[in-house]
């Protein structure tokens, strides 16, 4: 008999960014969303969502709070998706300037890349996921510049990378959240996550 997996419980890095709205997206794609600020609430979870905001801060958080290194082991085993900032955060190198980052996400990304704040935008682009163009909202966006070929790229921006995904883990230089009308960029993590979960349980 086949047996769903019970709803997957998915953390949101609550420091900066619009922490609130992934929670949102998440509970209507189905997962119960959990803010993380302190390691410990790490423990348990079936994945997390690393928003956006600003990198640099981000980092100076996580020194702060000595919650670089449990993240980096949980981004290494669990199931992770990182917008704008959160991307720049999982990838191998960061550029302009240069940064620490997690180094788990085989990408290069550039900050900054397309401009100010107010140089943000709205566009439309073709996808892997199904159904019609995605909605991509761009504020202050880095650039995926270089991927390694375990990196399925879902979407593009003038021939860039903008949604990838490598086994466990997912990015993008644009913000999903704020498009509410259209889920299905949370609802590839959840589902993500709950494969993983149905193979756990095949396992066990």
């Amino acid at each position: 008999m086949h047996v769903d997996p019970p709803k997957p419980h998915i953390g949101v890095l609550a420091i900066q960014g619009d922490y609130a709205a992934h929670a949102r997206a998440l509970a209507e794609c189905g997962a119960i969303p959990v803010e993380v600020r302190k390691r410990e609430e790490l423990r348990g979870l079936d994945g997390l969502i690393i928003p956006g905001g600003e990198s640099s801060t981000m980092l100076k958080f996580l020194e702060r709070r000595d919650l670089f290194d449990d993240l980096k082991q949980f981004c290494q085993s669990s199931p992770v998706f990182g917008t704008c900032a959160g991307a720049i955060l999982l990838a191998r190198e960061v550029r302009n300037p240069p940064q620490a980052s997690l180094g788990v996400l085989d990408a290069v990304i550039e900050r900054n890349a397309y401009g100010r704040q107010i140089d943000s935008s709205i566009l439309f682009s073709e996808t892997k996921l199904p159904g019609d163009k995605l909605e991509m909202v761009f504020i202050r966006a880095p650039r995926i510049v270089e991927t390694g070929p375990s990196v399925e790229v879902l979407a593009h921006r003038d021939g860039r990378p903008t949604l990838v995904r490598q086994g466990k883990l997912m990015a993008a230089t644009f913000h999903p959240e704020l498009t509410p009308d259209d889920r299905r960029v949370h609802q590839s993590f959840v589902d993500l996550v709950n494969s993983g979960l149905r193979k756990k349980m095949k396992a066990s």
